[in-house]
């Protein structure tokens, strides 16, 4: 009894012992350990736990010249404290108020300058020769405020442009050093803010690293200084494109990319993606002939699906085109069965970063002139659809994985206008640059001064709206045929389609048949036309188009 007593005194003292020294150590390390900063809005982080470690080795721990852009006075106390940087303030005029987004982005400009170069607004830049030397720029960069963005849309917000062109500015005037020979010299920029900077601008693959609302980048300076080259967003067209200025556009051109020959992009391409049905089959056939006939040499890409058949595969590689299969990609909006249901699929462009740049091009449009010339201008370049939103049918684009998961990471969260690609992207990309007009002629006759709908002749492209050529007859455009789509119809533009059809080879011109459903619908609205009268008459052509006695 004596031994169990003491035993179980021995036991009690052990536990007792064991609960005081955790206690004690716990006490120890809660105030001996330094707890890790969080850098929420409230409190200011210090640079070294964020980004300063990062430019150690790159500087050789000399004093680091940091330029501040849109920072208080109290972040850049704490900079200042740091003792081993130099800052300094960059002082320029914010943008007016009065200044609004529609304004870099008029719905039509003089493309042709026959009045004289159309004007941009003027955002103000610092004076560059004031702040050279610099190797860290350090921005807090603006989300748009009460009037930016909510999480359905893309920010459109001038003041954030603003300091978005300001960094860019000044890392690339920082970036070029003139003597004792033209060279480069890194620049890093740092982004504060929960948005971070216009992924227009500063690309993702030249982000280092994000620690929660910092951005740390080392822009690859002549592509940027490409960009910053270019008309401040769609209110101009770039030179080589007006009557005037193509010698200035070509040095400062040479300038930036350190050339003006197309090796400074080798890996381009021309790219369609053909998805959901076999509809377009024939319009990818009569693309590629038509890119052909302007003796371009670039690669032809095709992505599909698996709808796309073996057979039709064999006649797009005949055509030229380099076919990959890709897994479609679901609008997360449209309704199932419907005609947009997977059109986001478009977004596998970006993945093709075996090439530095592409044109992407819708297969219901046709070249008539060869666009090699556009492969000099940045990622994204579009036309003009209606006022600050682009035509997403011909797109210039730079390839890049990180920025294919940005914009998936975005799919579920910008909601399109129109329920398809054209609407997320100008969601994503709300800043971009005017491709001109000529690049991609809309089909599409809304005024009265073209009573026959003639198309111009100087244009680069036709794209093919309302009903396609090839499910209308060779000799009768159907678009004439119901009075909402006859803004679509034009004989000459279908008579340019059927211009390449007819200079396909014969092996080719079997995939562009009529099925029995499309001759079917061609009679029904023509029978409708006739009854109503229409007055431009169309009705009373008689078609000879051999298709017809064909039906597949």
């Amino acid at each position: 009894m004596a031994s169990s007593r003491l035993l179980r005194s021995f036991q009690r003292l052990l536990t007792s012992s064991l609960f005081f020294l955790c206690a004690a150590l716990t006490f120890l390390a809660f105030f001996s350990i330094k707890p890790k900063p969080h850098y929420g809005p409230a409190i200011q982080p210090n640079p070294s736990d964020v980004w300063f470690d990062l430019f150690a080795k790159e500087f050789n721990t000399q004093k680091i010249k940091i330029g501040l852009v849109n920072i208080d006075d109290g972040l850049k106390s704490v900079y200042d404290a740091y003792g081993l940087a130099e800052t300094v303030s960059v002082d320029f005029q914010p943008v007016s108020k009065e200044k609004k987004w529609d304004d870099f982005f008029p719905e039509w400009i003089d493309e042709e300058q026959k009045w004289g170069a159309p004007q941009c607004p003027e955002i103000p830049m610092p004076r560059l020769e004031n702040y050279l030397g610099l190797d860290v720029i350090v921005a807090r960069v603006p989300c748009g405020g009460d009037e930016g963005a909510t999480e359905k849309e893309g920010i459109r917000d001038v003041w954030r442009l603003q300091v978005n062109l300001v960094v860019a500015n000044l890392a690339v005037a920082n970036g070029f050093v003139k003597k004792p020979a033209e060279s480069e010299r890194p620049v890093y920029v740092v982004f504060i803010g929960s948005c971070g900077p216009m992924q227009e601008i500063f690309r993702c693959d030249d982000l280092l690293t994000r620690i929660g609302d910092h951005w740390v980048y080392k822009p690859e300076l002549k592509k940027l200084k490409h960009k910053m080259v270019m008309p401040v967003g769609s209110c101009q067209i770039a030179p080589p494109f007006a009557e005037t200025g193509q010698e200035v556009w070509k040095k400062l051109l040479a300038f930036s990319t350190g050339t003006y020959n197309q090796s400074a992009y080798e890996r381009v391409a021309y790219v369609t993606v053909l998805h959901s049905s076999e509809a377009y089959v024939c319009g990818a056939l009569a693309l590629a002939q038509s890119i052909n006939q302007t003796k371009s040499t670039k690669d032809l890409v095709l992505l599909h699906d698996s709808s796309i058949t073996p057979k039709s595969l064999r006649g797009l590689r005949a055509a030229g085109w380099k076919t990959r299969l890709i897994e479609p990609i679901r609008n997360p909006y449209a309704r199932k069965g419907s005609y947009n249901e997977w059109n986001y699929s478009k977004l596998r462009v970006w993945e093709l970063t075996d090439y530095d740049k592409v044109i992407f091009i819708d297969s219901d449009i046709i070249v008539l002139k060869k666009m090699d010339s556009f492969f000099y201008y940045p990622q994204l370049s579009a036309s003009a659809n209606d006022k600050m939103l682009f035509n997403s049918g011909i797109l210039v684009i730079e390839p890049s994985t990180c920025m294919f998961k940005d914009l998936m990471s975005k799919t579920y969260k910008l909601t399109s206008y129109n329920g398809g690609d054209q609407g997320f992207l100008n969601e994503a990309f709300t800043w971009w640059h005017r491709l001109p007009s000529k690049l991609n002629h809309l089909k599409v006759f809304q005024g009265k001064g073209n009573k026959n709908h003639e198309i111009p002749a100087d244009i680069y492209s036709i794209h093919l709206l309302g009903w396609k050529p090839w499910m209308c007859y060779s000799d009768y455009d159907c678009n004439w045929d119901m009075l909402p789509r006859q803004i679509f119809a034009s004989d000459s533009a279908h008579r340019r389609w059927w211009r390449v059809y007819e200079a396909m080879p014969k092996k080719l011109q079997k995939y562009c048949g009529l099925t029995r459903q499309m001759d079917a619908r061609i009679r029904k609205w023509r029978g409708i036309a006739k009854r109503a009268n229409l007055s431009d008459g169309h009705w009373k052509i008689k078609a000879r188009d051999p298709r017809q006695r064909l039906l597949i």
